[in-house]
Parts: structure tokens; C-alpha cells; sequence
């Protein structure tokens, strides 16, 4: 990191990845151990997590209003954030999901799509430490490389998953709800994805 100041960006794009898995952590225990009765608490702690992620996203563009000189173009440290911020809404609009179409149990594909949703997050943070010194990292594109990959699985599950759901199920309402579910953790592992497409980008205009 070339300047003491520019660590606030950079730090606060970490902060912001850890939420997203701090929600991944947490929509894994709640479909984990599922219980209906407590949707209307756990909603409560899942927002309070995104709501988090939003403050810290909202720092970061209150610094670039004010700041001379940005070690990165504004443009690409606005997208960057977006893009993080984004991942933690998907992991929100999950559970949404869940629970505005009243799931009684979860499917166990679900659970194998947010299992690398969360390897993905985690991956996410081990990039972006990196990122905060991309010009030496030794690490960052094989971060870039593992998160693609872990995408690709996703899709694999989500389109076996999308098939067995049409296949095999006959009620109509449950093949909707599912839809939804597994569509928006599709876009979860995307989201991932597009952050480190961000990253990419950013280094290749600045090396």
C-alpha cells in the first residue's frame, strides 16, 4: 500500500467482505438447522448484518466525496463496493425467499449451492486482503481463478437442481418457490464472481 491513507478504501472493502460472510455463515446455520417457527427472529438478524454492510458501503462513499486524491480511479472503488455490498443482499434475498414462500424444509441442493456460496465468500475476503497490495500479491489471481471455478460448480448444481425440480415435483407452488430460492443463490455465487471480475479489471488498468 503506497500511502497510510489509502488503507481506509481498503480496509473498509475487507469489512465489507466479512459481512457478506458473516450472512453466508448465518443462512447456513439457519437452513441447516431449519425451523419455521423461527424465520420471523432470524429475518431480524440477517437484516441486521446487511444493514451493517450498507453503513460501511455508505463510509466509503462519504470518503470518496471528499477525497483530492484516490489510490484507485473513484469510478472503479464505487463499482468495487456495489459489487461487494451486493453479494451480502443476495444472501438476504435467500433467505427472503425462503421465508416469503412459507418453505417448510429445505432441499439438500440448496444446501450443497450455499455451502460453495460460503467457500466463495470466504474466498472473497482472501482476495480482497490481497488486493490491498495487488502490485507485489502473489496470491491474487489464483483468488480470481478459484472463485471462477466455484462459480462454475455452482451453476453445475443449480441447473441439475433446476431439472430434478421440474422433473420430480408435481405441486406447482413448491416448484415456484424452489425457483426463486435457487435462482437467488445462483446470483449469490455470480456476485462473487463479479467482485472478482472488479478486481481483475482494476489491476489490469493499474499495473
Amino acid at each position: 500500500m503506497s500511502k497510510k491513507q489509502d488503507a481506509f478504501y481498503f480496509e473498509n472493502f475487507i469489512a465489507c467482505a466479512e459481512y457478506s460472510c458473516q450472512a453466508a455463515y448465518l443462512l447456513k446455520q439457519i437452513l441447516t438447522d431449519f425451523n419455521p417457527q423461527d424465520m420471523e427472529a432470524r429475518r431480524e438478524e440477517i437484516h441486521a448484518i446487511e444493514h451493517a454492510a450498507d453503513e460501511r458501503k455508505h463510509q466509503l462513499t462519504d470518503r470518496l466525496a471528499k477525497a483530492f486524491i484516490t489510490p484507485i480511479e473513484r469510478e472503479d472503488m464505487v463499482e468495487l463496493s456495489h459489487r461487494i455490498d451486493d453479494i451480502t443482499d443476495k444472501i438476504e434475498e435467500v433467505f427472503i425467499r425462503v421465508y416469503i414462500n412459507q418453505v417448510t424444509s429445505i432441499r439438500p441442493e440448496a444446501l450443497a449451492m450455499l455451502d460453495i456460496v460460503t467457500r466463495c465468500c470466504e474466498e472473497v475476503c482472501v482476495l480482497l486482503k490481497e488486493f490491498a497490495d495487488f502490485r507485489r500479491s502473489k496470491k491474487l489471481k489464483d483468488c480470481i481463478i478459484h472463485i471462477n471455478s466455484m462459480e462454475e460448480e455452482a451453476d453445475a448444481i443449480f441447473i441439475s437442481s433446476m431439472r430434478n425440480l421440474h422433473d420430480k415435483q408435481a405441486d406447482v407452488f413448491h416448484v415456484i418457490a424452489w425457483r426463486e430460492i435457487f435462482e437467488f443463490l445462483e446470483k449469490c455465487a455470480d456476485a462473487c464472481e463479479h467482485v472478482a471480475d472488479s478486481v481483475e479489471s482494476v489491476v489490469m488498468k493499474n499495473s
